[in-house]
Parts: structure tokens; C-alpha cells; sequence
């Protein structure tokens, strides 16, 4: 079975998704907002100290700490309302997608509407825009010392760690709104269609019980995906909420802070993530909103449940018969080939790859060719670094 996608121009109204399914790209919250100077998956340190210097307003920024190579690590405070919000943004250096929606939705929230005067009345939001510089100048999931920051949460051996413990127990939020991106690999249960975006209400024990912190946090959940049900039908999963108590979102749950995460997908076609940042910039909103007037309380668990489970059944590439390119490769074989993403002279570039072996399972191409086609073929050999890769077979 092949699926096709069309991908148009982000200020499009409409994009083609999975099969017949389409998306009414409604940008009354964001287009006036987005900071167009920002864009592609590539966001080291020096752009955010330049996006940060140029906000409007003299938002209310300090440096609550440094990475391990002595960069800054920024705090913006926005609101002086009674509940408060926490949210933080690449603590895995690699991860830029969220911390360019954070930086949008600032934007807005410094933009004086009566809407975010009420958001602004009724929260106080302190939001780190990038936890991990050293990770986020080198384009690497760790920091600077090799440690996965979402694993040092119980040990906090690492400085970037102190610094969001610290703003926890200093500020002590009532919600905490952890945002990654997730690989591609990640489909809509056993579909093919992908995880545009993802969301967990963690775990605070083993047993996965439901403390009421941790209810507040999937009704939330279920009134986010609700509000964008329209702006993105059938894209939203839920990630696996296994216990790990070296995670953050798993310690702050387990502190009683109602925790989200937040896990920024892919879109058809959409390697640099623009749409899915905008998808990310409206779930924020919406997540703020639903806290400031308590509506989400008429959410329930069941509703948070309902979304379903993320699989693992996407590859980047697959060719069907592949033995109609090279004699090594079976007449009827199947391919699956995996993105690496290349950080070379300032910018991101996907290099093909035989993917790992936890990702066999994958049943499904974000993009697929038929070999045994003469026009899929050609296709297939002008796709860079393709040729390279299948000339040396998976052996290599």
C-alpha cells in the first residue's frame, strides 16, 4: 500500500495529509507573531541571544545559570498571575523545534491583546528556552560532558541539570510543560500515518497510578487535543509512559507539579519543521488558555486515553523491489532507509542511512518508490546520497 503526501508552502490554507485527510491551516493566532527571522532545525546559542535581545517590550529576562562550557542559560518571566507555569525547551541540543513555537508564542504574549492581559492576569509563565547551549551550538542530543540531560533528573550531576531544579524548587509550579522532538520513526499506533505530535502526562511511580497531579495533566492533555482537532485531525499520539524516575517529567510529577511533555513530530515533507512548529505554538496556547480559565477540568482521563499509542512503523525511505535497481538486493526486497541529520556549515542536512536494528519494524515510508517502476527508478537514483547507499548494499 502507498501513501501519498503533498506538502505546500506554510502560509498556505490547506495541506494534503495521510490519504484523504486534510488540514485547514488556520493562522489567526500565529502569523503575526511568528518571528520569520527563525527558521530550520539548526538553532544554536547566538540566535537566541539575538531573538532575546530584540522582543519587544524589556520582557523579563535573567541568567539563571551556565552550561558546562560557561554559556548562559536564560529565564523569561511573563505574567503576575497565581498559578504558575514552567515550561522548558532543548534540554536535548538537537531538538530546536519547541524552543522556536516558545520563542513565538513570547512574541505574542508580549503583544498586549486582552487576551493575553487576561493569560498574563491569571498566570505567571517562566520559560527556558534552551537548557542545553552547549548540546544546541554542537547540534547533539547531550551536553557538552556526553550526559542525555532527561536522564540526570534523580543524580543532577550536571549544571544544566542544578539550573532547572533549581527554578523548580524556586518557583515551585503548580504546571510543568517539558518540550522534545521526536524522530520520524513515530507513527499513530499500527497506522501509517505520522505523530505530528505527541503528548504524556508521565508517570509517578511504577505502578502508573493516577495521583491528582497527574490527572490534572491528562485532562489538560485532552482539551489540548481537542482544540486542535481541527487544525491537525488525526495527527496527535500519546507517548509511552513508562516509569523512569532519572527522567525529569517523571521527577516533577512525582513532586506533585502537574507535568505535560510535549513532543514536537513530523509532518509530511516537512523535514525543517515549520508546520509542526506551528502546531506546537497553537498546543501551547491552547495549553495556557485552558489552564488560566480551569476548563480543562471538564476533561477526563478516558478522553486522555482515547489518543492513540505511538508506534514505531515509519522509516524516512522505503523501495519496494529493490532488485530491480541492483542484482545484491532481492527481486521482491524491501528497503528501509533512515535520515541522519548532519550538522555541516551552519545547517542541517539529512544524510541516508540503513536504520538501526530497534528500528526494523518500520512497515512504512514517510516517502516510497516502487523499483520494478522505470519512472519510480529514476527517481530513486537522483535522490542524493541514495546512489552511494544502495551501490554498497546493507552488508557494507
Amino acid at each position: 500500500m502507498k501513501f501519498s503526501f503533498c506538502f505546500t508552502n506554510v502560509k498556505n490554507k490547506r495541506v494534503n495529509f495521510v490519504g484523504n485527510l486534510s488540514i485547514p491551516m488556520d493562522r489567526h493566532k500565529y502569523e503575526t507573531h511568528r518571528i520569520n527571522d527563525i527558521s530550520g532545525r539548526y538553532f544554536p546559542p547566538d540566535t537566541l541571544d539575538r531573538i532575546l535581545q530584540k522582543l519587544p517590550g524589556n520582557p523579563n529576562t535573567t541568567e539563571v545559570g551556565k552550561s558546562v562550557s560557561g554559556l548562559p542559560i536564560y529565564k523569561v518571566r511573563l505574567g503576575n498571575g497565581p498559578i504558575r507555569v514552567l515550561m522548558w525547551s532543548q534540554m536535548h541540543g538537537n531538538e530546536s523545534t519547541t524552543t522556536k513555537a516558545v520563542l513565538d508564542l513570547m512574541h505574542y504574549l508580549l503583544s498586549g491583546s486582552r487576551e493575553v492581559e487576561f493569560l498574563k492576569g491569571q498566570l505567571t509563565i517562566d520559560m527556558l528556552p534552551m537548557l542545553n547551549p552547549d548540546g544546541s551550538l554542537a547540534y547533539t542530543r547531550e551536553n557538552a560532558n556526553g550526559t542525555d540531560l532527561n536522564r540526570d533528573a534523580h543524580q543532577r550531576k550536571e549544571p544544566e541539570s542544578e539550573v532547572l531544579r533549581a527554578c523548580y524548587e524556586k518557583f515551585q509550579p503548580h504546571f510543568c510543560l517539558n518540550l522534545h522532538d521526536q524522530r520520524t520513526i513515530y507513527s499513530l499506533g499500527a497506522s501509517p500515518i505520522p505523530a505530528t505530535l505527541s503528548f504524556l502526562a508521565p508517570s509517578a511511580d511504577a505502578a502508573r497510578g493516577l495521583p491528582e497531579n497527574r490527572v490534572r495533566a491528562m485532562e489538560l492533555i485532552a482539551a489540548i487535543a481537542q482544540d486542535l482537532r481541527e487544525v491537525l485531525p488525526g495527527g496527535i499520539g500519546r507517548y509511552d509512559d513508562s516509569f523512569n524516575p532519572n527522567c525529569v517529567g517523571d521527577q516533577f510529577q512525582m513532586d506533585g507539579a502537574a507535568t505535560l511533555l510535549f513532543e514536537a513530530g513530523h509532518f509530511p515533507g516537512d523535514y525543517s519543521r515549520e508546520h509542526t512548529r506551528f502546531f506546537v505554538f497553537r498546543a501551547l496556547l491552547s495549553c495556557l488558555n485552558r489552564i488560566a480559565d480551569g476548563s480543562y477540568a471538564s476533561f477526563s482521563t478516558a478522553h486522555y486515553l482515547s489518543l492513540p499509542a505511538n508506534g514505531k512503523l515509519l522509516v524516512d525511505l522505503r523501495i519496494r523491489n529493490a532488485g530491480h535497481l541492483f542484482p545484491h538486493f532481492g527481486q521482491d526486497e524491501d528497503l528501509a532507509i533512515q535520515y541522519r541529520e548532519v550538522l555541516r556549515d551552519g545547517r542541517i542536512h539529512w544524510v541516508p542511512e540503513w536504520p538501526e536494528e530497534d528500528l526494523t519494524e518500520g512497515r512504512y515510508g514517510h516517502r516510497e518508490w516502487d523499483a520494478a517502476r522505470e519512472a519510480d527508478r529514476e527517481e530513486i537514483l537522483k535522490t542524493p546520497g541514495l546512489l552511494r547507499l544502495l551501490e554498497k548494499g546493507q552488508s557494507s
